[in-house]
């Protein structure tokens, strides 16, 4: 087998690993490229990971990407937390009906903080960089900032569903709000990130990321989606402020009683998004329901 193969061999296996579970990869063709130039030079990818610390405990829903985070880890890619200090500081749109409050720069390090102490219960500290897009986005003047703004037009912001819904039943739409996606797309050109990992919420923010790449002159990075994991309520979006969700930084018996909540016909997915389990040991918990039976 010539080396070409065998580098070829191993891209193909990376990429079965990071596409497992996934609901989307954006830029496949481009990923797979970027994977073989890797393992011929040694040099690692650079995934990001953007966390907006909008609460004070990350759940087992945010752990859904995490997991996938710690196997790129384990296959020797550079994993980049981003901290968004400076984005809390205008509040994610995505999903809302409605603007979200700004946060306090006390309230952003305080959960920023307990954030990192939580996501290395999954990642390896030793392996893993933590940076606040503060860093790059504090220092943008003025020129910057309309220059950034100019790579997208109105039309294509309202596009999104959260801000064509408000536009359509004229709840106010703020002009900062337009911004978070745009600096969310600007962490991916400060840290020259070849791959983000992100909820299907995400899909527009993170695209943009690639779009912004493209119009720098970069190689644009590959998205991948990961399913969303409801609450156990079984019909929201897991979210603390919703309290349907099960922190990871809680208590067993805490766990076990929200454990207990979820409904039976969401069991099986919690068992692919929340667990380590395997294929086959998940064939066998399935059955029950195949043979019309309730395991709980």
């Amino acid at each position: 087998m010539t080396t070409n193969e065998t580098i070829k061999q191993q891209a193909a296996h990376q990429m079965r690993i990071i596409k497992q579970g996934a609901v989307n990869l954006v830029g496949e063709e481009e990923l797979a490229a970027k994977l073989e130039k890797s393992i011929c030079t040694g040099k690692p990818l650079t995934v990001k990971f953007g966390m907006d610390p909008s609460a004070a405990d990350i759940h087992i829903g945010h752990a859904v990407v995490l997991r996938k985070l710690k196997q790129l880890q384990d296959m020797g890619h550079t994993i980049v937390i981003v901290i968004g200090d400076f984005t809390a500081k205008i509040g994610d749109p995505t999903g809302r009906s409605k603007g979200r409050k700004a946060m306090t720069e006390h309230e952003v390090l305080v959960n920023a903080q307990t954030y990192q102490e939580q996501i290395f219960h999954i990642l390896d500290r030793e392996k893993t960089q933590v940076r606040y897009n503060g860093e790059w986005l504090e220092p943008l003047q003025l020129d910057e900032v309309l220059q950034l703004a100019s790579t997208i037009t109105v039309a294509r912001m309202l596009e999104r569903d959260d801000f064509e819904n408000r536009f359509r039943n004229n709840i106010p739409i703020g002009l900062h709000e337009f911004f978070y996606p745009l600096m969310q797309a600007y962490d991916s050109v400060a840290l020259e990130a070849d791959l983000e990992l992100g909820g299907t919420d995400q899909t527009f923010n993170i695209l943009m990321g690639r779009s912004l790449q493209k119009d720098r002159g970069m190689e644009p990075q590959a998205a991948l989606f990961m399913p969303i994991l409801e609450g156990i309520d079984g019909v929201e979006k897991m979210s603390k402020s919703l309290g349907n969700y099960i922190g990871i930084y809680e208590d067993a018996r805490t766990m076990f009683r929200k454990v207990m909540q979820i409904p039976d016909f969401i069991i099986i997915k919690y068992f692919e998004l929340a667990t380590d389990i395997l294929p086959e040991e998940l064939d066998e918990i399935k059955k029950p329901w195949q043979q019309g039976r309730i395991p709980r």
